[in-house]
């Protein structure tokens, strides 16, 4: 549905600059705004390979381990169906200490594997389990410490204080996963209660 979405745009804003005879500025803005996305990369792949490498380099001292560790009483609360030792739980905790350091790039394949092991858990239906729930909403509101890509495209645009942001970040992005996990539980205790009648 995205795809006709943004191929309808596309198509309209072409018609309307045609109509409106302003084709050479679409051509103008079309390879610039392809030459700054360029930069742009060039620009993330040097910080994320940075953060990556750091990540790698946490990983093999232990230390990403360790901050599984930190975080698993609280994702059991959050988990309950998940057995003990079972995979997902390792992918859940993986994904979310990388989401918790902005790396949201490596944390989408851990995101994946999770959803996978928690569908087997739950037989392969169709319909989502209370965990996949749970885990689609802390996954995309999730805490994070350093937001690397934003920081990123700051430091591209050499911006005056790139690191100003940090502060609102955690505090946003704090609020928006203690408001996840608010209407998460909300809805899912609402609907057991249907259940119960």
């Amino acid at each position: 549905m995205v795809n006709f979405i943004w191929v309808g745009l596309t198509i309209i804003g072409l018609i309307f600059a045609a109509v409106n005879g302003k084709m050479d500025e679409v051509n103008e803005a079309v390879f610039k705004s392809a030459g700054e996305a360029v930069t742009i990369c060039i620009g993330l792949v040097s910080v994320l390979v940075f953060w990556l490498g750091l990540m790698r380099i946490a990983e093999e001292a232990g230390l990403l381990k360790q901050l599984a560790r930190l975080f698993e009483p609280f994702a059991r609360r959050l988990f309950p169906d998940v057995p003990s030792g079972h995979p997902a739980m390792g992918y859940i905790l993986s994904n979310m200490t990388a989401n918790f350091f902005g790396l949201g790039n490596a944390a989408t394949p851990l995101g994946i594997k999770a959803m996978e092991e928690l569908k087997r858990l739950n037989g392969g239906k169709a319909e989502a389990s209370r965990s996949m729930i749970t885990f689609l909403a802390i996954n995309t509101s999730s805490i994070t410490l350093i937001p690397t890509t934003v920081l990123a495209i700051r430091f591209s645009y050499h911006s005056a204080s790139p690191a100003e942001i940090i502060a609102p970040t955690i505090c946003a992005t704090a609020c928006s996963t203690v408001a996840a996990i608010a209407i998460d539980r909300f809805f899912y205790r609402r609907r057991k209660k249907r259940e119960e009648k």
